[in-house]
């Protein structure tokens, strides 16, 4: 019987000694030797996972709402519909940044027209020397209250129609003949006949979108004595329940707008029934008439002289017409 060899069995013994020791150290013992931070992280590892966790949340958060914004502004291109965006071709530069800042008004189809146009310019106040003209400061608001309801994310019209004008910040706007009534038709210069015009094109349009929310605005400066101040008022037809809300809760809008502007003066625009107006009597969708003032009066004329007037009286309508759609 051969002796065990006890040089090979003490190295035997040592060598897996060895290997047992680098199983337990040598796997951490680089993580020291390189980041001496990693001997905090590794007395604390619950705490380094949470850290983690928390880091990778906030990483998932952020690429989340980066998905979100992009999908919310691809929709939101998205929701401009061909109508509106025919509008906005209208506005010029004022149209050039015209985007859907929310759907408030999504789903609502609006029909405006300014009043008279093309060879009938309207009433005629005078500023100095300068003429004004009804269809033109009117045409503005409209155009501008146009902006606004698209912004709220409408279907807007614009009945009648300047190809060049856009939204304008002089005050003496330059007076012109060529606006048309939508799509493209030349305005004539009979009465009857142009608002005949003017009503058929908004039925038709009408009954493209029938079962829809659709209103109709009809924007005008009065023309009274030289003295006779007036506020903004609106007509509505007898038998349209609709119209009359609509018609109030923009009349609501103004009176607590002039609170808040002009807490010093009173408000006296009205709200009231007047069914012979051609446009309320024989347009399908429910229809506000609305005046603006006294073209010839020089305090009323500021009302819409003034570039920032036009605007406020264009959201202020806009604020109506969007709680008359918030109560539908």
């Amino acid at each position: 019987m051969r002796k065990p060899n006890n040089h090979l069995l003490l190295r035997f013994l040592f060598i897996s000694f060895l290997l047992s020791w680098l199983c337990v150290w040598g796997v951490d013992y680089p993580l020291f030797a390189k980041e001496k931070k990693s001997s905090s992280v590794r007395s604390n590892p619950g705490k380094n996972q949470s850290v983690r966790k928390t880091a990778k949340r906030t990483t998932v958060k952020k690429v989340a709402k980066s998905r979100t914004v992009t999908r919310t502004k691809a929709a939101t291109k998205a929701t401009i519909s061909s109508a509106s965006l025919s509008t906005i071709s209208l506005m010029g530069a004022g149209g050039s940044n015209v985007a859907v800042k929310s759907r408030q008004l999504n789903g609502a189809v609006y029909y405006l027209a300014s009043g008279h146009g093309g060879p009938d310019p309207g009433a005629i106040g005078h500023f100095g020397k300068a003429a004004l003209a009804e269809d033109e400061y009117a045409y503005d608001v409209t155009l501008r209250l146009a902006r606004s309801l698209i912004e709220r994310g409408a279907t807007v019209y614009m009945i009648i129609r300047d190809p060049n004008d856009g939204i304008r910040d002089e005050k003496i706007l330059k007076i012109d003949h060529d606006e048309v009534t939508y799509p493209n038709q030349k305005i004539p210069l009979n009465q009857t006949a142009r608002l005949r015009q003017c009503t058929e094109a908004v039925n038709k349009l009408y009954h493209k979108h029938k079962g829809a929310y659709q209103r109709m605005i009809t924007i005008h400066v009065d023309s009274r004595s030289v003295g006779e101040k007036i506020d903004v008022f609106f007509y509505h037809h007898d038998q349209s329940t609709t119209g009359e809300k609509l018609a109030k809760r923009i009349h609501r809008t103004f009176n607590a707008r002039y609170k808040q502007s002009q807490p010093g003066r009173s408000y006296l625009g009205t709200v009231s029934d007047r069914s012979s107006l051609y446009v309320v009597k024989n347009c399908l969708p429910p229809t506000v008439f609305i005046e603006l003032g006294n073209i010839r009066n020089d305090k009323d004329q500021r009302r819409f002289l003034i570039a920032g007037n036009r605007q406020a009286l264009a959201n202020w309508i806009c604020e109506g017409m969007s709680a008359d759609y918030g109560k539908k």
